[in-house]
């Protein structure tokens, strides 16, 4: 076994794993798993930077993570930094920061690497399921972008497209400084548009409609399924491989969009930071459902940081 760890940053959250991988047979086993939202994306579209108290959350973070790692003596450290560092004028800033605490580069990846990343993350568990027919279609919905990735052993196809949760909340959801609550039809209705456009820009690269199990990853995902489990609490072994229906889906999406922000604070399966940005989140994912005709999707708990440990260990085992 070979002991690795995985630093996925998004937009919205930053998520460290620690594990013992062995490629040979295909076995990832958690010593360390852990995220913290720290919304990085911080107004990212609409100012182009990063800004100082976002990449000061961030760093604080990684300070942390830095020492679950010293800890467990893993061989190698891999940070994949995804959509906010990569649409940033001072990336360099974060760069230089992530350096300095880790010791590791961050690696300004391209939304196709990403979703490489999660498909290999989501699938490899999937592989011989006769229950699931194959293309699978991987959608990780992130806080800017959302990855699209039709395979079945590899990938076919991908495409990256800038709608995510936080993106789409700070763009329309917004007023006067605060989310709205509830949104407006008006504001639904642009939201629902900029995904639309989203999508038709996917279907030039990404065969959507030919997958036969749609695979639906990241926290927008997992918090729709464990208010559709209607558990108690975030239970990840519960949410992982469930599925959820088109019906739940829109059903869920319906309640939300119509609550306040106190009362999806109240939903026992909500992290705090993703209060403001699930509704935006909620319509993305139902919004993709419609388009493939999906009926169900399978929620997985393992996703791009799972793909990024997987690429580490084939690496020190080559």
């Amino acid at each position: 076994m070979t002991r690795v760890a995985a630093i996925d940053c998004g937009t919205n959250s930053i998520r460290l794993l620690v594990a013992d991988a062995d490629p040979r047979t295909g076995e990832l086993v958690d010593l360390d798993r852990r995220m913290q939202i720290v919304r990085l994306g911080q107004g990212v579209d609409k100012t182009g930077r990063l800004a100082p108290e976002a990449l000061e959350r961030t760093f604080a973070a990684c300070r942390e993570y830095a020492a679950v790692i010293k800890e467990h003596g893993a061989q190698r450290t891999r940070f994949v930094a995804t959509s906010a560092s990569r649409d940033a004028e001072n990336r360099e800033e974060f760069v230089r920061g992530v350096l300095d605490i880790l010791g590791v580069e961050p690696e300004v990846i391209s939304g196709d690497q990403e979703a490489e990343f999660s498909f290999t993350g989501a699938t490899k568990e999937l592989t011989g399921r006769a229950d699931l027919e194959t293309p699978y279609l991987v959608v990780d919905i992130g806080g800017g972008s959302t990855e699209f990735v039709v395979g079945d052993g590899s990938v076919r196809a991908a495409r990256s497209v800038d709608v995510g949760c936080v993106r789409m909340t700070e763009r329309h959801f917004v007023r006067d400084g605060a989310v709205t609550d509830p949104p407006t039809a008006e504001q639904l209705a642009a939201v629902r548009a900029d995904i639309a456009a989203a999508l038709d820009l996917a279907e030039e690269t990404v065969p959507l409609r030919a997958a036969r199990t749609l695979v639906g990853l990241a926290g927008s995902v997992t918090t729709v399924a464990g208010i559709a489990l209607g558990l108690d609490a975030y239970e990840s072994a519960a949410i992982h491989h469930s599925r959820v229906s088109y019906e739940q889906v829109k059903a869920i999406v319906e309640r939300l969009t119509h609550s306040t922000h106190a009362e999806r604070a109240a939903i026992p399966v909500m992290h705090p930071g993703r209060v403001d940005v699930i509704v935006a989140g909620a319509l993305v994912l139902l919004s993709i459902m419609e388009r493939v005709g999906a009926r169900e999707v399978v929620v997985s708990e393992h996703d791009i940081l799972d793909g990024i440990a997987w690429k580490v260990a084939e690496e020190l085992d080559a």
